[in-house]
Formats: C-alpha cells, structure tokens, sequence
C-alpha cells in the first residue's frame, strides 16, 4: 500500500488529502480555515506562519498510523503571493496575496520602465498586472524598507511551504511563470523586468533554483517528526493551485479545458508549446509539469455568489434551491461581480455592478442567478480568447467548491457549449498535488512513467455530475453573454480614469 499527500494552501482553508495509490481512493482528509488581513485600499494579506500552523492542524486530524505510511507528499498553494524570507529563514513580513490590488502603481510603474505592455510581454511573455508577484516586491521596497532590506530570498507561498518542509529554498516554472519576472518561452529569469523592480539591486541572488517538475526533495526530519510523519518523506516541487487543478483534473494533454470554480474563477488549457497573446487577453503560464498552461483567471467567481447570499442570508442550499424559480438569463437582471477588483478584464480598480433592474426582477432568486451567471460570463470570455487562439476542446472539467453545485455544472456545459465531466475528487488542487508527488516518488526510485499515465490512471469521473448541453439554454446564455459585454464596455471607463 503505497500513500502520498495532497496541500492545498488556498485563500480561505488549508486542505490536506491522504491518497491510497492502490485502492484508488482518498482515506482520509481535513481542512483549517483561514483568515484575510483586508483593508479598503485593496490589501489583502496573510501571515505565513496561519499556513504552517493550519498544516500541522491539518495533519493532527488524521490517525497516526496512517500519517506513518505517507510516503511522498506535494504541495499545491494560492499563486503569486511575496514570502520575504531572511537569510535565517524567518519571513520578515505579511504575506501579500494574489488577491491584493493595492499595487496597481507599482504595476504601471514597472511597465513603464521596461517599455510599456508590449516590452513586457516580449521580454517575459505577460504584462505585470496586480495579481502578480513583481509589483508587491515593489510595494515592499518603497513601503516596507526594512523588511526589503533584510529579504535574502524571494519565495512564492506554495516555495515557502517547501522549505518549512524540506529547509531547501527551490522553485519551479509553474508557478513561478506567475511572478512576472520569468520568461516563460525559455524558463529563464527576464533581466530586464527583475531591473525594473530594483534597479539598485541584483535580485537573481534572491531567487532560488528552478527545479524539473519531476522532482523531490527529502523532508527535513524534525519537521516530519512534528507531524508526525516518516522521515522517509519525499517532497515534491509542488506548484501553483492552477498548475495542481490541471494535474488533479487530468488536464495534461491537448484538448481539455479545465474551470476552477473556487474563490477565484480560472479556465486553463495544457499546451504543448508556449501559448502567449500579445493582446495580454491570457496568461501565458508554464505547467508544473511538461508543456504550458493558458490560464484565464478572475478575482470573483465564488466571491459573487457568497456575497450575494450574505446580502439575502442564504446558505449554499438555499441558494441552489432558488436557482430553479428562474430562467437562464434571470429575466434581465445582471451583475458584473467585480467585488474584489478584476484581472480579467483587467480593472483592478473596478467594483461590482447591478443592472437591468425591474419590480419583477429584483428578488432573492433572481440576485442569486444573475451573480453565478456574471461570476460564469467572466470566465466564458477567456474561453473567447482561447477559441481566437486556435485552440480547440472537446470536454470541460469542473473543479473547485462551485463544481457541487448542479446548477453551476449545467450553466458552465450552457455557457461554453461543451458537455462537462467532474472528478470524483471535488478538490483538484491538493489531489493534483498527491498525484504529481506519487510519480515523483516513482522517478526518485527509477520509473520512467510520463506524467500522463499516471493521470490518467488515477482520475476517475463522476459519471452522475455529467452535464450536456441544452440547445435552448445555449441560445438564451448566449445572449446574455452578449449583453454582459455591452455592460462592461459601458462600465470599464469609470474604473479606468
């Protein structure tokens, strides 16, 4: 019997999955909520040690017998996060997430001196947009001296975890292609972005090698005896949440398209050649495997719909039940649920709106459907994109909390017009992560399986949350999405001044 564990470390709860590589099944798992430090210029911040402390929580959960038989683990976490770590190890100060858009002018500010948009992109294959890690290195410059100062490595959330595993400071291109500063086509660090961050300092000493994705490192044994693990721990290079959802989903070859219906919302492809738009309409990442990963993501996705039932005091259930009172469309009721600030569109500064508001209209049902189908209209428009690109689809996997929900299953097949298969692992990410540890381990030990095979011989489908298309929704969504365009380009101009 062979077990590997899955982490996720997301936004909101640390998730940990035990993964019996024989029985094809998950035998045990737990989850720790976690908190956000938000502030109203658009902060949002954690602090690292939540994570590690969520993690041994996390472990305690399960019985020791089983954390015994661990025999690889990997590591999956929320993308673009700044962990300054001093040369002691220490993080020396609160984690700037993914979600942060209070650094909207060190974006513009960066960009301006590498060449505008266009030099970004072809210096590293994305522009800097707020999300991303190389404008919150400039924030901590200019507003947090000290910490810049005594910062020796920069380290992503999911490279931290790493190395509060292992003590060894590594990255890998997958997540790290979510920084900015990697030149995505070569999987090289880009000089000239790194310049533009600090041009008085030579960051490439703060940056840690870049590891194969088949890789692993040994656990450092006081930290496997805290959790009470095996010493015998292998610990693979891990990567972004977006990068282990494509794994745990089965997206490693051409022609599925994953959506990840969680916190955010992101819609990512496998590619096996670099995929970059010189429109910016993607981000153009590496996978945390072999290929690429064009990835669509939006700040709102689940944020739309728990806003929403927060307003009306409705839980998840009562919500999926009122979704039945109304037709697609929710006769004319529309929201662009920027509530967070937007990467895609990209409006950092933008804010969620309501329109098409009418005496019928405006009810509990109405206001749940019209924020799950703007949350879905956001990613239907990187779907667009994809098409524009040449690339083509046969199936949709759905991952992420929002892939319980029936309804949500249905609008995505109607949205995008493609039928939708589910894992029968709700949780992509740290399942993702389990998976790429397992054929780590079997390299370590001198295998040579691809990591296709082993995908594709452990995730299974839910053949009872499958959902086709209905011609007559795929009208009426169609349309809706129309308008939902023409809403957006009459707002965009507000939050762009």
């Amino acid at each position: 019997m062979t077990l590997v564990a899955g982490i996720d470390a997301g936004t909101q709860s640390v998730k940990l999955l035990i993964y019996d590589t024989d029985r094809r099944d998950v035998i045990a798992a737990a989850s720790v909520g976690l908190t956000l430090i938000e502030r109203d210029d658009g902060t949002r911040e954690q602090q690292a040690d939540w994570w590690t402390t969520a993690i041994a929580d996390c472990f305690a959960q399960i019985p020791a017998d089983i954390r015994q038989r661990i025999r690889a683990l990997g590591v999956s976490g929320q993308q673009h996060g700044f962990v300054p770590v001093d040369a002691a190890g220490a993080v020396v100060a609160p984690v700037k997430l993914w979600c942060d858009t209070s650094t909207q002018a060190e974006c513009d500010a960066i960009m301006i001196a590498v060449g505008g948009e266009a030099a970004c992109i072809a210096a590293a294959g994305n522009p800097i947009l707020a999300g991303y890690t190389a404008s919150k290195l400039a924030w901590t410059r200019t507003h947090r001296p000290d910490a810049w100062r005594a910062m020796r490595t920069v380290l992503l959330p999911h490279d931290y975890l790493n190395f509060w595993l292992t003590g060894e400071r590594f990255m890998e291109a997958g997540d790290a292609s979510g920084t900015g500063w990697l030149d995505v086509r070569t999987r090289r660090w880009s000089p000239e972005l790194l310049a533009a961050i600090d041009p008085d300092r030579d960051l490439t000493l703060c940056l840690p090698p870049l590891l194969d994705a088949d890789a692993s490192v040994p656990i450092r044994a006081t930290t496997a005896e805290s959790l009470g693990l095996s010493p015998d721990v292998r610990v693979s290079v891990g990567g972004g949440d977006n990068m282990m959802a494509a794994i745990g989903t089965g997206n490693v070859v051409p022609g599925r398209l994953t959506m990840s219906l969680g916190t955010s919302g992101t819609l990512f492809a496998h590619a096996a050649q670099p995929v970059v738009d010189d429109e910016a309409r993607w981000a153009a990442f590496c996978a945390s495997a072999d290929g690429w990963l064009p990835l669509i993501c939006t700040m709102n996705c689940t944020v739309a719909t728990e806003t929403i039932g927060r307003l009306l005091g409705l839980g998840t259930a009562a919500r999926e039940a009122l979704l039945a009172e109304t037709a697609p469309g929710a006769d004319g009721l529309l929201l662009l649920p920027f509530f967070n600030g937007e990467r895609t569109p990209n409006l950092p500064a933008g804010r969620g709106c309501l329109h098409g508001m009418t005496p019928s209209n405006t009810t509990p049902a109405h206001l749940v459907r019209a924020a799950m189908e703007g949350a879905t209209c956001s990613l239907r428009s990187g779907f667009d994109a994809f098409i524009d690109a040449g690339l083509h689809f046969d199936t949709l996997l759905l991952t992420g909390g929002g892939s319980r929900s029936a309804a949500w299953r249905q609008m995505a097949a109607d949205m995008l017009d493609l039928p939708v298969s589910v894992p029968t692992q709700p949780e992509g990410a740290a399942f993702g992560a389990a998976l790429q540890a397992l054929w780590a381990l079997r390299r370590h030990v001198g295998g040579r399986a691809a990591l296709v095979d082993v995908v594709d011989a452990h995730v299974q489908l839910d053949a009872s949350a499958a959902a086709q298309p209905h011609a007559a929704s795929v009208d009426a969504y169609r349309m809706q999405y129309r308008a939902f365009e023409r809403h957006l380009d009459a707002i965009a101009p507000l939050y762009r001044a």
